[in-house]
């Protein structure tokens, strides 16, 4: 597999005993190491350093995504605030365990709550993401991604205010086309040129835009042959996650792949 191309393993999922360590050990896949509580948690400081050993071990270049469920970065309850801030703060600590090449966080700016606050999310945010930074100066690219946004300008609005060679964009495709509408307002090429050079990295995964259904690549109706064409005209080669939530949709997206070198290997070896 391209170097510049990973594929999601939930550190959790190995812990409990689900067989994907062994697929990418034998198929030399790039983990994107899903850190969550119980990661942080259950799992012991000497178990991530075994793990860490025996993928680096195995020549795996490993990434690493941050936990998002239940945080908010730009939280107005300053309880809820610092224990994002701790977990995140630890998680950022095994990405460099890991020896992570970039680290995925979510910007989390949700509309429905956060649209009314904008500019209180925007300070509180920039405060915890650049305080983050600040607490690890050899912790790799921080990439943050749209998850429930409908417009990728708070996020741009974000990354202004952090440190360029430091952080920059991870653009999720399935959320975009489910979560943006993307599907019908048919404005990926706006995303993909507002994003500009802050666009370092993609999540790829499909879906009918009636949900985040993380189909294999392939499966559903986002429109690729966009995305790479835009990139290509750009001269912008981001590196890229494949997130599949069964092997079967892994497949899918390792076949779609192969019918695609150009778009996964050619220009992103």
């Amino acid at each position: 597999m391209p170097p510049s191309v990973f594929v999601n393993l939930p550190l959790a999922s190995i812990a409990r005993g689900a067989p994907y360590l062994d697929l990418f050990l034998e198929q030399g896949i790039n983990p994107e190491l899903g850190i969550n509580a119980f990661a942080l948690d259950e799992l012991s400081e000497r178990w991530h350093q075994r793990m860490a050993r025996r993928l680096r071990e195995d020549g795996l270049r490993c990434a690493v995504h941050l936990p998002f469920m239940d945080l908010r970065p730009g939280a107005s309850d300053p309880a809820i605030l610092a224990v994002t801030r701790e977990r995140l703060d630890r998680a950022m600590g095994l990405a460099l365990e890991y020896g992570a090449a970039h680290m995925v966080g979510h910007a989390c700016f949700v509309p429905g709550m956060d649209g009314c606050r904008e500019q209180e999310w925007l300070e509180t945010s920039t405060s915890t993401w650049a305080g983050l930074l600040e607490g690890h100066e050899s912790a790799p690219l921080l990439c943050l991604e749209n998850t429930y946004e409908t417009a990728c300008q708070p996020i741009l609005d974000l990354l202004s205010r952090l440190p360029e060679d430091r952080a920059g964009a991870c653009l999720d495709l399935g959320h975009w086309h489910s979560f943006a509408r993307g599907c019908e307002r048919r404005d990926l090429k706006a995303w993909l040129m507002a994003l500009g050079p802050r666009l370092k990295h993609l999540h790829l995964h499909d879906n009918d835009g009636s949900g985040d259904q993380h189909l294999g690549l392939g499966q559903g109706s986002i429109p690729f042959d966009e995305l790479f064409a835009t990139l290509t005209r750009s001269g912008r080669t981001p590196s890229m996650t494949l997130e599949p939530h069964t092997l079967e949709d892994y497949e899918h997206s390792s076949r779609f792949m192969t019918e695609h070198p150009d778009w996964f290997i050619g220009k992103n070896a």
